[in-house]
This record gives structure tokens, C-alpha cells and sequence, in this order.
């Protein structure tokens, strides 16, 4: 459970993709956050490319109750999108909405569970290809692991 006040919101924020399914997964990744931190104001949102975009993710954090907005980059590794790009979007959201504050989280980046998560994926990947497992939520849209 996460502790953040009633009327803190969290953005999660991806660069976006021209491909739905892509963005979709960030919705289904926003989804699973908001259960597992028991966080009532969960928004997803995209830099480009798909909506929602990060002002309008913010104005619906606002609409439903935010006083302060928490912006997480679901990216793996710093870089200009969370030194620059993020922050100038989420000061130009917050322009609309005074009185509102904000916050931009780091990336994910280096974190002890990540080595737990790439080996689940790979291990469930080397099942899949061959043969001892089905394909995992990722795969479900393209032909899944095999080897070439």
C-alpha cells in the first residue's frame, strides 16, 4: 500500500506508441499500480503519439480530487524524456490548474526487484518457446518467443 494523502494523484506516464496495444499495456500497468498501492486517483498517460496525453491525465487527476499530482516515468532509464521533456509537460499541465502541485518521480532504473522480473520473463520465455509453457500476456498479440 502506497502512503500518499487522499488528494495526491499518480500519473503514469510512457512516451506512447503508434501501436494500441502498446498503449494499452500502460492502462493495464496503471490498473495493476492503482490495486497493489491501494491509490485511489490513477491516470495513465503517453508524451506523444496516443492519448492521453499527460495535461489531459492531469486535468482528470484534478477533476477527480487532486490537490498534488505524483508523475511516474515508466521508463527503465533516465534520460532527456524524464530530465526535460516530462518536467516542461507536467509544468505546462500544472499551468491550468493552480494551487495544484507536482511532483516527477525517477524512472524505474536500477532496483534490486528488477533482476527478480527479467528472470521470470526470460525463464517464461524460454518455456514458451519450447513448448513447456503458453505465451505470456505480451506475446498474446504476435507470434510469441521461439528461437530463429
Amino acid at each position: 500500500m502506497l502512503n500518499l494523502p487522499s488528494d495526491t494523484a499518480v500519473i503514469v506516464i510512457d512516451h506512447g506508441s503508434r501501436r494500441a496495444e502498446s498503449n494499452r499495456l500502460l492502462e493495464s500497468v496503471a490498473d495493476m499500480f492503482a490495486d497493489a498501492a491501494s491509490c485511489p486517483i490513477v491516470e495513465p498517460a503517453h508524451m506523444e503519439l496516443a492519448e492521453p496525453s499527460l495535461a489531459t491525465a492531469f486535468a482528470e487527476c484534478v477533476r477527480r480530487g487532486a490537490k498534488r499530482v505524483v508523475i511516474f516515468p515508466y521508463f527503465l532509464a533516465p534520460g532527456r524524456h524524464w530530465n526535460e521533456d516530462i518536467p516542461r509537460l507536467a509544468a505546462e499541465a500544472a499551468r491550468s490548474h493552480p494551487g495544484v502541485t507536482y511532483l516527477v518521480t525517477a524512472p524505474i532504473g536500477l532496483h534490486t526487484l528488477m533482476a527478480e522480473i527479467m528472470q521470470q520473463r526470460i525463464e517464461h520465455c524460454w518455456e514458451q518457446a519450447t513448448g513447456a509453457n503458453d505465451r505470456c500476456d505480451i506475446c498474446q498479440s504476435n507470434n510469441g518467443c521461439r528461437f530463429r
